[in-house]
């Protein structure tokens, strides 16, 4: 039986650095114990590591505080989400003319899949590969282990990401921090397995992660992965925005949660002081226009149309959170939205104060990495390791007693007793015609 494990899932995105631990039984229940942040300045651009220094000392901050929670247990490994701009998905097929007709097995699926991870790119970092359809003898099978035919077509995506972007990632933990990586997890990957479900995967829907920096899309038909591909447009665009009405980025970030409306409509707040929120609010629906703009680009690029995606569009990211942004969303692609969230009975959460929706990132990589066969990520307790080491109290009169006993170097003679060495000197003596005694034996005693 499986025991329990303590896990630890390390997400950093282009605003905060988010740490995770859950444990993880024999059940298959995550039960999330807390989840820690840091934010982040401008040392992660569009997702990825830019100063491996200074988000080393963040990561560091947000392990400390999972430490504290677990003392006298240390961190000693981590599973770590990546994404960023460049990551996106390549279509590539690979092909099998079989000896004969036969049964499709878990062994010829591998080589299949050995054949596509040899890329022919080679500027591009191979993260996964995710099978996007399988035809067998000219006929799409969704399940192909156990079909019978003499030919086997692999339709696959492989996702890949710049090899600057995880070389950075490997600097940071390793070099810097001195952690294991236990396993990279492509964080789009994860919450499309933990937010959508398996009806709109099957029908067909569209996964927005809207994030600070970046916004990226996924595509699901037929219960998999068709497209995935990052634009490096986010929320933080439209604060941006908003600093060129002389405002500092923090005082145009509070404009744009509190006040600000993505469906162009007049604000509800006149001018006041120097503060002109219609103005604020032009900045706000034009770029959000954009964002939407490409959004439903990529429906066409990934050669769907709306009606072949029923199933409609779920978001993520704090950028969803825009006042108006999602029904502006839905009237532009002629498609349903709904706000994405963790409602897996199989995950559970230790306390109220954790936010599913704010830390959904970090636990989808959590879930991932159990479901993967993560490792144990902590160090034993102290205490048990001094319990195991401890000599047991009989043992050591005992030694004691054997060290006073044996002679560090045993004399090879015979030892005698001494009142036996003294009768032997007297009959030795009446023996001796000229009466000398041999003192000898004696002087062996003293």
């Amino acid at each position: 039986m499986m025991e329990e494990k303590n896990i630890i899932a390390i997400e950093i995105g282009s605003s905060k650095v988010k740490g995770a631990i859950g444990s993880f039984n024999s059940g298959g229940i995550l039960t999330v114990q807390a989840v820690e942040e840091e934010p982040l300045l401008d040392w992660v651009r569009y997702g990825a590591v830019s100063n491996v220094e200074e988000v080393a000392t963040l990561v560091a901050r947000v392990v400390r505080k999972i430490e504290n929670r677990v003392s006298p247990r240390k961190v000693t490994t981590v599973y770590v989400g990546i994404g960023g701009r460049s990551f996106c998905t390549v279509p590539r097929d690979v092909e099998r003319q079989l000896p004969d007709e036969m049964e499709i097995t878990d062994d010829i699926l591998t080589r299949l899949e050995q054949d596509v991870r040899v890329s022919p790119y080679p500027d591009r970092e191979m993260l996964a590969v995710v099978p996007r359809e399988y035809v067998i003898d000219n006929s799409r099978v969704v399940r192909p282990k156990g079909t019978v035919g003499r030919k086997i077509r692999m339709s696959a995506n492989l996702v890949t990401c710049r090899p600057q972007t995880k070389r950075n990632l490997e600097r940071l933990f390793t070099e810097k921090l001195k952690l294991q990586v236990g396993g990279y997890q492509v964080r789009q990957l994860a919450l499309g397995d933990l937010i959508l479900t398996s009806d709109e995967c099957r029908l067909g829907c569209m996964l927005v992660d809207f994030g600070a920096e970046t916004t990226t899309v996924s595509i699901y038909k037929h219960g998999r992965l068709q497209y995935m591909a990052t634009l490096p447009l986010g929320s933080r665009n439209i604060t941006r925005d908003i600093t060129k009405l002389n405002f500092l980025e923090e005082k145009a970030e509070e404009l744009k949660c509190n006040m600000g409306n993505a469906s162009g409509t007049q604000s509800q707040y006149p001018s006041l002081g120097s503060i002109d929120y219609t103005a604020v609010n032009n900045y706000v629906s034009h770029r959000a226009s954009e964002i939407i703009a490409n959004i439903k680009e990529q429906i066409k690029l990934a050669g769907f149309t709306t009606a072949e995606l029923p199933a409609g569009i779920v978001i993520v990211g704090r950028g969803a959170r825009l006042a108006g942004f999602n029904e502006r969303l839905a009237a532009v692609t002629a498609l349903p939205v709904r706000s994405g969230n963790i409602t897996m009975p199989e995950i559970r959460f230790s306390s109220s104060v954790i936010s599913s929706a704010d830390a959904s990132d970090v636990i989808s990589v959590l879930y991932k990495a159990a479901l993967d066969g993560a490792a144990e990520c902590l160090t034993a307790p102290a205490v048990a390791m001094d319990a195991e080491t401890e000599p047991e109290p009989e043992s050591e009169p005992e030694t004691k007693t054997e060290d006073i006993e044996m002679p560090t170097e045993p004399d090879p003679r015979p030892r005698k007793k001494w009142f036996d060495k003294l009768k032997d000197a007297i009959t030795n003596a009446m023996d001796d015609s000229d009466g000398d005694e041999d003192e000898s034996d004696f002087k062996d005693d003293e």
